[in-house]
């Protein structure tokens, strides 16, 4: 059985960048609350993973690779809409690697960290660019970002009335 313990937090400033990333474009055949399915292409990598309803930030995690052909076609035909696109920066820092979440289209402008844990309890050192923690905001999880994107958040919205 799998199981992801994972904190999530907001990135401040571009000292975490580097290198090129990986581009990811995801999809959800299922967003229920109690088990989401996600259909992926990581560069060139396909990926089918199952996930269960989070407990804090615990939850179960099944994983397997599919054929490229096979994601590509459940991303355009089942998939709901919007896709999930971004790209993913491994970052080490003080020991640990940090997923690094650049998103895209209906998404863009978000910017999220993540790190995976041995445990719940398991302490970590934030780097400098790691801000606000969103674990426990359902708004950040990538299958809620399909059904509401960060670009339709009120708050996001006037940000960028201000600047037009």
């Amino acid at each position: 059985m799998g199981c992801e313990i994972e904190r999530k937090f907001l990135v401040v400033g571009d000292d975490w960048r580097e290198g090129q990333g990986v581009l990811f474009r995801q999809g959800y055949l299922n967003g229920h609350p109690d088990r989401t399915v996600r259909v992926r292409l990581e560069g060139d990598r396909g990926v089918l993973t199952i996930k269960g309803r989070s407990e804090g930030i615990s939850r179960l995690e099944f994983e397997y690779p599919i054929p490229c052909e096979d994601a590509a076609e459940l991303l355009e035909k089942l998939c709901e809409r919007p896709l999930i696109e971004k790209r993913r920066y491994r970052v080490p820092s003080a020991g640990s690697v940090w997923e690094v979440d650049e998103f895209f289209g209906e998404n863009e402008g978000l910017v999220v960290a993540e790190i995976e844990l041995e445990s719940a309890e398991q302490g970590i050192e934030l780097p400098t660019w790691v801000g606000r923690e969103v674990s426990d905001d359902p708004r950040y999880f990538n299958s809620n970002l399909v059904k509401y994107p960060f670009q339709q958040w009120p708050e996001v919205r006037g940000i960028h009335e201000e600047v037009s």
